[in-house]
C-alpha cells in the first residue's frame, strides 16, 4: 500500500481539507480521492491529490 495526500483550499488560500490515505496504486488513489471530494462536497474547490513520489494525480484550480 502507498500513502497519498489530498488537500483542498478556499479561494482565499485557506486549507479546508487535508486527508492522507492508502491505496494499492495511482488509479485506485484517484478513485478514492474523487470519492472523498464528492462526500465532502469539494469537487469544485481548488484541490490536489499527490502520490508518494510527488506526482499530481488530481488537480483543480
Amino acid at each position: 500500500m502507498r500513502t497519498y495526500k489530498l488537500t483542498a483550499f478556499e479561494q482565499t488560500g485557506k486549507m479546508i481539507a487535508d486527508e492522507t490515505f492508502t491505496a494499492e496504486n495511482d488509479d485506485q488513489a484517484k478513485e478514492k480521492g474523487q470519492e472523498i471530494l464528492k462526500e465532502k462536497g469539494l469537487e469544485d474547490q481548488t484541490h490536489r491529490l499527490a502520490s508518494p513520489a510527488g506526482k499530481l494525480l488530481l488537480f483543480h484550480s
